[in-house]
């Protein structure tokens, strides 16, 4: 095995580090060694034990040991692993035309009228990509064409992708991966640590400050970009409507309000968009991963007036950004949200899994703070500390010891300290009690170290 997974000090929450001796089953380990033979070094897996995975149904992964997982960190399968539905499509449109959209077709149009329809106004036009990435890149474009300066804020440990420009907007991506030029990062939202009635203040305060470093160096604000849950940040939805204030001071200064909806979006927070709970309505949207419950598609929404500038001038085409196939995928995953009315489902089921979490946390005393909006949700760990001071090893510990008992989280935050749970939508409450019955045993174990 190499030592690619921590090479240069790189380090991701939850990974697999080669170097801590895991005991990795026969063919696992004969797998990973072939893996490593033939992937680039910058790969990452899961785990201190990697799991193999062969198949995947619904919320169920099964590896290729024949074990069954359930699956509570998946966003992608947004609808479930190996939808019938996305299968029948895509195999259908497969076999009848994919090609890209410099040719009049229909589905693309359909689609776009029924995705739009799920926006406020003005947000009334789109613009396909294959990945969230490649969205963040033309949403930047766009505002800075559309405003006419450069800088950008976002907070300091944010994800937005994996090109130059996405990369550059990533602090989460570690401290090898430098931000882009005209890039200012905002303290993370801490709620484990920050009284509710402060988070909202405080950020806006960050902002106008991160305003006037951008004017005082000449570049002014073009956009100030927000994953609308603050997911890297360690999961951040509370209290609903602190992300408006810092909206407004951006538009004051003369930029825009970018939400990038690639987690969040689709239903995921218990409404259509995570931006909706903040009660404003952005200028631009970035939409990803499970617009088409895996297959590639991604899109930037807004309105006619703000992408006027930047279409009037630049000519921008992406030759598999919204095909037929991927639309055809991303036409079932709308079909599916909204006849098994999985909106409601997340609300209602991430509901009884908060107040569940909350009920662990009050029993275990180093969980230090619960929270989430519908089916994304975060368990942060302290130490027994005036401060709570994070404990990244601990839920690491906790991470591994789910994986363990066949329940597969994650975790995040600057410090690693907050479980990240993230489960496809049809996650039922059947699934959620099997969770959270897991989860205290494994904290039981934990308090017994």
């Amino acid at each position: 095995m190499n030592d690619s997974q921590h090479r240069g000090g790189v380090h991701m929450a939850n990974g697999f580090d080669p170097s801590a001796g895991a005991e990795l089953d026969p063919a696992a380990a004969a797998l990973l060694r072939r893996r490593d033979r033939v992937l680039g070094p910058s790969y990452r897996l899961f785990y201190r034990e990697p799991v193999a995975i062969e198949r995947g149904e619904g919320v169920r992964l099964l590896g290729a040991d024949g074990r069954e997982y359930l699956d509570a960190y998946n966003n992608v399968p947004a609808i479930g692993h190996s939808h019938p539905a996305v299968t029948a499509a895509v195999s259908a449109q497969l076999a009848t035309l994919n090609t890209h959209t410099r040719y009049l077709t229909e589905p693309i149009i359909d689609y776009s009228e029924r995705l739009l329809a799920k926006f406020p106004d003005p947000l009334d036009r789109v613009t396909y990509a294959c990945t969230g990435s490649e969205a963040i890149d033309l949403a930047i474009r766009t505002a800075r064409a559309a405003t006419g300066r450069q800088g950008v804020i976002i907070s300091e440990h944010a994800y937005h992708g994996t090109t130059v420009a996405a990369a550059g907007l990533s602090p989460s991506l570690g401290p090898n991966n430098p931000l882009g030029e005209h890039v200012v990062t905002v303290p993370s939202v801490d709620a484990a640590r920050t009284p509710p009635e402060e988070i909202g203040p405080r950020l806006l305060a960050s902002v106008e400050a991160a305003i006037r470093e951008l004017e005082a160096r000449g570049e002014g604000v073009a956009a100030v970009l927000f994953d609308s849950i603050l997911s890297s940040d360690g999961v951040q939805p509370d209290p609903a409507g602190f992300l408006a204030p810092a909206a407004d001071a951006v538009r004051r200064a003369g930029g825009l309000y970018l939400a990038d909806e690639v987690q969040p979006g689709f239903g995921r927070t218990g409404a259509w968009w995570g931006f909706e709970r903040h009660g404003l309505v952005p200028d631009l949207v970035v939409l990803g991963k499970p617009m088409g419950n895996g297959m590639p598609i991604s899109a930037l929404v807004g309105s006619a007036a703000v992408q006027e500038r930047f279409g009037a001038s630049v000519r921008y085409f992406n030759t598999f950004g919204g095909n037929p196939v991927s639309i055809a995928a991303a036409g079932a995953v709308l079909d599916v949200i909204e006849q098994d009315g999985l909106v409601a489902h997340a609300d209602a089921v991430g509901a009884f899994l908060l107040d569940g979490l909350r009920e662990l946390g009050a029993r275990h005393d180093r969980v230090a703070h619960v929270r989430g909006a519908g089916l994304f949700l975060a368990m942060e760990f302290g130490a027994e500390d005036a401060r709570r001071t994070p404990d990244a090893d601990l839920a690491a510990r906790v991470v591994d010891g789910m994986r363990r008992a066949g329940i597969l989280i994650s975790a995040s935050g600057p410090a690693a300290a907050a479980l990240k749970i993230r489960p496809p939508l049809p996650f039922s409450r059947g699934d959620a009690e099997r969770l959270l019955e897991t989860l205290d045993d494994v904290l039981a174990e934990e308090a017994r170290r």
